[in-house]
């Protein structure tokens, strides 16, 4: 199984750099094992049942990408760099792992000072990453991150445009509330009030699930050999309710729907030895050979060229089928990726 089996070209012009407004009036291409539909987000009721239960990630992103700057005493004044910080994860001792650029212009032992009286200091450095800690912590820490730090926008947005306040509501999905993201699970982006609401009324069921979304999403493959690549991991939780709400909604016969692959990938780690409550980190790696236990269908938006998520993708639907979807929804100029439209694979006769 090589790379080049999840390639396509994409043109420039299909890539969102701002999400639909309403959210819900984002396209929606809908694919099942034999036909593929044109539609829209708030027509999803077409195609769920009463009785089908849709897996949220309820994660919620942090404004995790700062701007700060390194000040050195030198034989001939005062220098200053500009420093940028993107937050990873934090560790147990409440030091952060970060992507600072450029590290090499850091030393150990060095202040790097933001906005909100936020400062931190270099602590070491481990495979191209920093680790700092910071002058705050707790409700003093998150307040001063919420005024100085800036949302993380995936890489093929960031180099369009810069974040700005629009970002900080547009690439939070509106159930977001266990922080810890430094990405969004995007196919949730889709979903407002009024889609809730009239998926409530139709008998569709919901529940809410947790995975902290990290900066290795957006990661290249690197290897040639796809089976060889090694996931990055991250943290994530399933509930006892959320778990006996799935396999009460199994056992009645209703289809289980991740929003997103991110909710995809963590009930699938939880059913691996049987599914029920889980709690810790995956790296789950799903592509095509994998063996689906608890999903049935999936929403999610279009994805990036040669990316783990072709690759999950294709294992769900098959990976003809899916150049054969991603074929159309190019010649039809759906958005891509995170702030672009949505698909509903519905493999087989799901």
């Amino acid at each position: 199984m090589r790379l080049s089996d999840f390639d396509f070209d994409l043109p420039e012009r299909l890539i969102a750099t701002r999400p639909a407004s309403p959210r819900s009036s984002a396209r929606l291409l809908v694919a099942t094992g034999d036909a593929m539909t044109d539609a829209h987000v708030t027509d999803l009721t077409r195609w769920l049942r009463p009785g089908d239960r849709l897996v949220l990630n309820d994660t919620r992103v942090i404004p995790a990408r700062l701007t700060g700057l390194r000040r050195r005493e030198g034989a001939g004044g005062a220098t200053e760099s500009r420093i940028e910080v993107t937050l990873l994860e934090p560790r147990a001792n409440g030091d952060w792992s970060a992507l600072i650029k450029p590290l090499k212009r850091v030393r150990d032992g060095e202040v790097i000072t933001f906005s909100a009286a936020l400062s931190a200091t270099l602590v070491s450095r481990e495979e191209g990453q920093g680790l700092l800690h910071f002058n705050l912590d707790g409700a003093e820490f998150d307040a001063a991150l919420a005024e100085a730090g800036a949302m993380p926008l995936p890489p093929y947005i960031a180099a369009r445009r810069p974040a700005d306040e629009r970002d900080k509501e547009d690439y939070q999905t509106v159930w977001a509330r266990n922080p810890g993201a430094v990405a969004a699970p995007t196919a949730s982006l889709h979903f407002d009030a009024a889609l809730l609401e009239a998926l409530d009324a139709h008998g569709v069921e919901m529940t809410h699930v947790t995975l902290h979304v990290g900066a290795g999403t957006f990661l290249p493959v690197k290897v040639e050999d796809v089976t060889t690549h090694r996931m990055h991991a991250e943290w994530g939780e399933v509930s006892e309710r959320a778990a006996q709400e799935i396999l009460a909604t199994r056992a009645a016969g209703g289809r289980i729907i991740p929003v997103g692959t991110t909710a995809l990938r963590l009930i699938e780690t939880a059913a691996r030895d049987g599914f029920g409550p889980w709690r810790g980190e995956t790296d789950i790696f799903i592509y095509p050979g994998f063996s689906f236990r608890m999903t049935d269908a999936l929403m999610t938006n279009f994805h990036l060229p040669r990316s783990t998520l072709m690759m999950l993708v294709s294992a769900l639907m098959g990976a003809e089928r899916i150049k054969a979807v991603y074929a159309h929804a190019i010649a039809a100029e759906y958005r891509f990726f995170s702030y672009g439209d949505a698909s509903l694979l519905l493999p087989g006769d799901a």
